[in-house]
């Protein structure tokens, strides 16, 4: 029934000037859209993401956002990390080795940072 029909993920924030500049500016998202200063629409390849105006901003303690990188992960966390993001690490995780800043679980690596307001926010790899 919903399968055919396309899809926005929603992101809170408590301030979304320092949402857009993180969403824009460090990771790259382009802004599409907005809705005074409740509401910004990005672009991040085919996807909407919406970023509004919430008190309930980073309450969720599970990953909002992930990113499929295919084998660019590694130069994809070079560049975030230069640009200031700090990534977090699971060390418990089942499965998962730490290695720096990657988790690995075979053939796969994924990392995890967090937005301005601790959205938990995701890069998988191959």
């Amino acid at each position: 029934m919903l399968g055919k029909l396309p899809v926005s993920a929603n992101i809170a924030t408590r301030d979304l000037e320092a949402a857009r500049r993180f969403y824009v500016d460090i990771l790259g998202l382009e802004q599409v859209g907005s809705e005074g200063d409740e509401l910004i629409v990005l672009r991040s390849g085919p996807t909407a993401v919406n970023v509004y105006r919430s008190d309930y901003a980073g309450t969720n303690r599970a990953t909002a956002l992930t990113w499929d990188t295919d084998a660019a992960l590694d130069g994809l966390v070079q560049a975030l990390r230069d640009r200031g993001v700090r990534f977090e690490h699971y060390p418990d995780l089942p499965g998962l080795q730490l290695q720096g800043d990657v988790h690995v679980a075979g053939h796969m690596k994924l990392v995890w940072f967090k937005d301005p307001d601790g959205n938990i926010l995701n890069l998988v790899g191959r």
